[in-house]
């Protein structure tokens, strides 16, 4: 997995060149950027990149990949996910949709025609797959499992799983993730719940105000990358990817709902560029989450690469759709050896380690079961596969080592449902990304009357939603630090551009008078996390 030393040499000499990403760039760290909006949807992807890339624009952060790399492979890798999702193997779901909300008692069902979805008979699905057969192979391996009423978990999972025991099936390219009609209260009372699951009180805002030693370098360990001025490793690793894994998750859920959006007055599905401007564009950072799920992700899938490659995939009995099963999924494989470059073993170090881990652990299997208290049927399915994918990803990447990952030795590592929902998860968000594209093309289609109304609407969007004061980062000092961290970057700034620094001052100035105002304003926390539904 890592680069060669004469690649890794022109990476380090690239990122001399050009260390940080434009402060007018979408992929900039910066807290404070110029015309949001217009970097998103105006920013040109990459395209045929490697190590001998001219301008990077920097590591994507606690990852050690590069924006331009997942923009380069992201066609390939969707074009060959999108086939191989549509395949017998990963179509088909199966899941206990109507367990308990362990929660609340009133779920906020959804009685909108576009939360209903279709089972499917059992006698359609392979009897091999069916949950006779895998309650049988489960049945006979030694597992420890702490069981719940239809699940259960076992000490190395990152979520709970279904027993098999209940539940229906699913053909998932049956069943589109898109706008439902599900909205309002119940779900901003989902997503709250999310949140507060992120244990380490961090947000959007203290993520991107902290220091990112990582855009210096791009040495072989991610660990370097994340290394104080003194040579110590930052203390919030672990508490920033845990955001970036939730936050990413949401972002990619509303770009689905935006790119499949129901026109209330005509009745059509059509992508809603308003929609994606408010949720995401408006919010760079949003989008720079998708990427970092995305290369997790694909570090995930070419850890157990020859896992999945010694899967038997086969449906109908002559083995052609296996082989054309394993074909995709090969090239899949391949493109996530490439840009899948992800550190997991710098995180969970150190003294606490374990403590810290079993508490990540606990947090997002809660995660997962929120996914039972979601009152539209469409997004709580998909919401199952996607926090159950995410989890899996967690798993391999933190608690397997090389001998479990063998395939010759452990053919039973995973069930089933947690490789389909893996392999969907990861075209979610290659998904995403995709139709980001698809937004920008809209945007250069639009005309600058119009697109000053969408950046008018989102602004009043914006306004009309209060944000919930944000919990300060974990670890970091009050007062006089921040201070300091503040004052050092607006020197930064007044040094490279008068004008940036004139409009920091009177950024600073604004918001300055905001928090006097909001601090005799209600704090409205039963409104969730600001311009975030579903």
């Amino acid at each position: 997995m890592r680069p060669s030393p004469l690649c890794r040499a022109a990476l380090i000499l690239q990122l001399c060149l050009y260390p940080v990403a434009r402060a007018d760039s979408f992929l900039s760290e910066s807290l404070l950027r110029k015309n949001p909006i217009h970097n998103v949807l105006e920013h040109q992807p990459a395209r045929n990149v490697d190590c001998k890339n001219s301008s990077p624009t920097g590591p994507i952060d606690t990852t050690m990949c590069d924006y331009e790399t997942v923009e380069s492979v992201n066609d390939r890798l969707y074009a060959n996910l999108h086939e191989l999702v549509r395949m017998p193997f990963f179509k088909y779901f199966q899941v206990d949709l109507y367990r308990e909300c362990p929660f609340w008692s009133d779920d906020g069902s959804c009685s909108d025609p576009g939360c209903a979805i279709t089972t499917v008979d059992e006698s359609e699905i392979p009897e091999k797959w069916r949950a006779s057969a895998l309650s049988r192979l489960e049945g006979s391996k030694i597992d420890d499992r702490h069981e719940l009423p239809g699940c259960y978990y076992r000490d190395s999972d990152f979520c709970f799983l279904d027993d098999n025991t209940e539940g229906d099936y699913y053909d998932l390219s049956l069943i589109p993730e898109r706008y439902t009609g599900y909205a309002g209260a119940d779900a901003a009372r989902v997503w709250r719940t999310i949140y507060e699951e992120n244990c380490f009180g961090l947000s959007e805002l203290t993520l991107m105000a902290g220091p990112n030693p990582g855009l210096v370098s791009l040495p072989e360990s991610m660990s370097e990358a994340f290394r104080t001025e003194s040579g110590e490793v930052g203390q919030c690793l672990e508490k920033r990817v845990y955001y970036k894994v939730i936050s990413g998750l949401h972002a990619s859920i509303s770009t689905h709902i935006c790119q499949e959006h129901l026109n209330q007055t005509t009745g059509e599905w059509a992508p809603n560029l308003q929609c994606f401007i408010n949720r995401v564009a408006s919010h760079p950072e949003r989008l720079q989450y998708i990427y970092f799920n995305t290369v997790l992700l694909l570090r995930a899938v070419a850890r157990i690469g020859p896992y999945l490659s010694a899967f038997d995939y086969c449906s109908t009995g002559n083995h052609e759709d296996d082989a054309e099963t394993l074909s995709m999924l090969s090239n899949v494989i391949s493109i996530a050896q490439n840009a899948g470059r992800f550190d997991e073993t710098v995180l969970f170090r150190g003294e606490n380690a374990n403590i810290l881990k079993e508490e990540f652990k606990a947090h997002f299997r809660n995660v997962t079961r929120i996914m039972d208290c979601v009152g539209c049927d469409k997004c709580r399915l998909w919401g199952k596969i996607q926090t159950t994918g995410v989890a899996t990803a967690l798993k391999i990447l933190f608690e397997l080592d090389e001998k479990a990952l063998d395939p010759a030795t452990n053919h039973n590592l995973l069930q089933r449902s947690e490789v389909v929902a893996l392999i969907n998860t990861l075209h979610r968000f290659s998904e995403s990304l995709e139709a980001v594209e698809g937004f920008r093309e809209m945007w250069k289609a639009t005309s600058a009357t119009e697109g000053e109304k969408l950046i008018v609407e989102a602004e009043r969007a914006e306004a009309a939603t209060t944000r919930p004061k944000p919990s300060p980062a974990a670890g970091r000092e009050p007062g006089e630090k921040r201070l300091e961290v503040v004052f050092v970057r607006w020197l930064r700034l007044c040094r490279e551009s008068t004008a940036s620094c004139l409009g920091l001052v009177v950024d600073m100035w604004r918001r300055g008078l905001s928090a006097l105002a909001s601090a005799f304003a209600p704090s409205n926390k039963e409104r969730g996390p600001a311009g975030f539904d579903l």
